[in-house]
């Protein structure tokens, strides 16, 4: 497998898509990594296996539908799989497995057939202390934004996921590349005040296109940044609430093709009305009270 993957919204050709089956127990409030969960199993309305297995069939019919390839990981007994896009991620040609959270360590024996397809030299495990997750890695051709948190009291938040060090091994892995790093807010416990991961505050779509939350960002500067760097008139900018249910978080089949949540009725309207793109608009509701919605089930492999 030739692996290519330079931006978010080119062609998709092959894609792996996470597993919702075997699951385990719904986690306690200790056990949870991030805010969206966290809310849910607060007030019991973490989504069933069944849910979570619906909408992803949907998803994978819908990416079908557009002639992709739909790769599985194997299904690993009471283990949380939907979330692809963490385990792993690719620029150009290259696979970068991540160091997620101990908790999810286990995730990655499941991509054993996946990595079996690919040429032993364009795989990379990053060294121990360089964090970093797919969902932080927005690649927009020669330019790659990276979510991070950089303050001291980083271990202290589960929610931060990506650090210095990892960047600074992207840029050594990728001279040719600019690399953006992008300071998030974080927040375990409040979806509504923090970051996961800078898909959920950000993303690109067609081919100059991006969807904004402003106050996802430390620094109003970086935001500034990301406008400046689109063109304020290619901007969406969602709000706190919209960003809640990750409005950012939608995932590209092509520059004219984006996969969105049904509920997202007034992006949904401007990127349809105001941009001329498709938009296959489907539930995704109970999947994102874990967490993450569309792009982070999804880890793209190659793209034309």
């Amino acid at each position: 497998m030739i692996l290519n993957i330079q931006n978010e919204t080119a062609r998709l050709k092959t894609v792996v898509l996470g597993q919702p089956y075997s699951l385990g127990k719904v986690p306690t409030l200790e056990e949870t990594y991030d805010a969206k969960s966290y809310e849910a199993v607060l007030n019991r309305t973490y989504p069933t296996e069944e849910d979570i297995a619906d909408e992803m069939s949907i998803f994978e019919q819908t990416l079908i539908k557009h002639n992709v390839e739909v790769l599985r990981p194997l299904i690993l007994p009471n283990c949380n799989q939907v979330f692809a896009r963490d385990v792993a991620f690719v620029i150009d040609d290259k696979i970068i497995t991540s160091n997620i959270i101990p908790d999810r360590a286990d995730e990655q024996e499941a991509y054993a057939p996946v990595y079996g397809d690919i040429a032993f030299n364009k795989i990379y495990n990053l060294p121990e202390k360089a964090h970093v997750e797919g969902g932080d890695v927005v690649l927009y051709n020669d330019t790659i934004f990276v979510g991070t948190y950089t303050e001291r009291d980083y271990t202290e938040y589960k929610t931060a996921r990506t650090n210095a060090y990892a960047i600074a091994f992207l840029k050594e892995l990728f001279p040719d590349k600019v690399f953006v790093p992008l300071e998030l807010e974080k927040n375990d416990v409040d979806p509504r005040q923090g970051i996961l991961h800078l898909d959920c505050t950000f993303m690109p779509v067609g081919h100059d296109k991006a969807i904004i939350y402003k106050r996802g960002f430390k620094d109003v500067n970086d935001c500034n940044f990301l406008i400046d760097f689109f063109g304020k008139d290619n901007v969406f900018e969602i709000t706190q609430e919209e960003m809640y249910y990750m409005n950012t978080n939608v995932f590209s089949i092509s520059p004219d093709i984006v996969v969105s949540e049904e509920r997202f009725t007034r992006l949904n309207t401007h990127m349809y009305e105001e941009w001329g793109l498709e938009v296959e608009a489907i539930p995704y509701h109970e999947i994102s009270k874990m967490g993450g919605l569309l792009r982070c089930s999804t880890l793209p492999l190659i793209r034309e």
